[in-house]
Parts: C-alpha cells; structure tokens; sequence
C-alpha cells in the first residue's frame, strides 16, 4: 500500500526545508527543458507536491495536471498563486487513472525512489506509458546510488550539511535495494527528525522498466543543462519516448530455462 511520509508539518515548511530546491538556477533549466519537451501539449507531473514546478511550468502555457498522495502537499499548493490553473489528482502515483493522455509525463527530484519495491516501480513505468500520447516523453531525474563512494564496510553517505540541516542516507538492505533517508534539523530553537525508506535504483535498471513499458531511452543528461552523462555523473536526467505508432508495446519477455 502506498504511503506519504509528507505531512501537513513537512507541508507548511517544504520551501523553508529545502531552500536550495526553490533558488532560480534549480527551477528556471528544469522549467527550460520540460516546456520544450511538452511543446504545445499538456503535461502530467507524478508526486507534484506543493507545486515546485507544475507552477512555473503552468505560467510558461503548458497545461499542466498532476499526481499526489499527501493531502497536505496539494493543501500547500492550492494556497499559492495560480494553483487554479493545475489541476489535481490525489492518488497514487505509480497506479493512478486520470482518464486523460500528455505530451510530457514527469518525474522529478528522486521521487521514483519513493517506490520502495520494484514492482511499484515497473508499474509506475507502466502508468506512465499508458498516459502518454503516441510520440510523449516520459522524464526522470534521479541520483545514481552512492555505493561506490562508499568506504568497505560504511553505509552511511552524507548529502547535506549545513548549520540547520544535516542530511544522510543509510544503505541497509542491498537485495531489495531500500536506504533509509534521515533528515535532522534546527527549525525555530527546536530539533526536528524526519526519516523515510527509499528503493534506489541504477540507470540501466529504469531502461529496463522502460523497455518494459513500451518506451525507448532518447536522451539521458548529467543535469538539466543537457551536461552529457558519464561513468562519473552523480545523477541523471533520463528521456524515454512512446512510439508515434498507435498504443504501447509492451511485451512479455520469454522465461529462461
């Protein structure tokens, strides 16, 4: 069953929590490149939060609609300016029906990784093929797995430290591929703890579960300025495209013996 660790105090905070996320130089290239990706069609954000870029996004012309499981994240985003104009489906995201079909299907900030379970995975793959129209683009971004960085023997990768913040991922269970997020801040004189589980997953994996889907890789960028991906990169922006041709094909793969 699917579970929101985003709640209504996480909610109200988002923007103060994660300010880095909110600066222009992370909004303004990620705005860049799906507007040009969604062309004159309409736009499907999966895990659309408090509106982040389904906002910016929506005042560049693009009709954009999205997916989210916290209640009190879609709360956020439709007290903020403009959020009349995106329409909402609260759900999940790796299941959900809106009835319609997009030009762009996205998938932002490691949100895959909320998916704690490969099939939840593969299936969200699938959700977003099925909304996406003949010729679409489904996009992901996502941190590839610091394992490698990793001193034999550690488990603990820290990814944010800064006087009010100190983040960390814990690598525990390398069969299911499931880390463990924890965040501790200083917020108003007070210490504030938030952990959540999340499934990490390897490039060529989500080229699999694309392939799987019906979808074929286009494109895959180190970052959102088109930076060409490496064996070095830290993360990826991935493109996969639908075929023009009618419906997804999608295929069932012969069993080994």
């Amino acid at each position: 069953m699917a579970e929101t660790h985003f709640d209504d105090w996480v909610a109200l905070r988002y923007e103060r929590l994660w300010p880095e996320l909110f600066e222009p130089g992370a909004i303004e290239p990620v705005v860049d490149v799906l507007a040009g990706l969604a062309g004159d069609g309409p736009a499907l954000e999966l895990g659309v939060g408090t509106g982040r870029i389904a906002l910016p996004l929506s005042r560049r012309g693009v009709d954009v609609h999205g997916v989210e499981l916290s209640p009190a994240m879609v709360e956020r985003l439709r007290a903020q300016p403009g959020a009349d104009a995106v329409g909402v489906t609260v759900g999940d995201f790796a299941r959900v029906t809106t009835g319609r079909t997009f030009a762009l299907v996205y998938l932002l900030r490691n949100t895959i990784t909320n998916l704690t379970t490969q099939d939840e995975q593969v299936e969200c793959f699938r959700t977003a093929a099925a909304h996406l129209a003949p010729g679409g683009r489904f996009v992901v971004e996502n941190y590839v797995p610091e394992l490698r960085r990793l001193p034999p023997g550690e488990t603990i990768h820290v990814f944010a430290r800064t006087p009010d913040h100190l983040g960390f991922e814990e690598y525990g269970d390398h069969v299911a591929q499931v880390a463990v997020s924890h965040h501790y801040w200083t917020v108003d004189g007070e210490l504030r703890t938030f952990s959540s589980p999340h499934r990490y997953v390897w490039p060529s994996e989500l080229d699999l579960m694309a392939r799987l889907a019906g979808l074929t890789l286009s494109d895959r960028w180190s970052d959102w300025q088109r930076t060409p991906f490496t064996g070095d990169s830290r993360a990826h922006v991935s493109v996969w495209a639908k075929p023009s041709g009618q419906g997804t094909r999608s295929r069932s793969l012969p069993l080994i013996r």
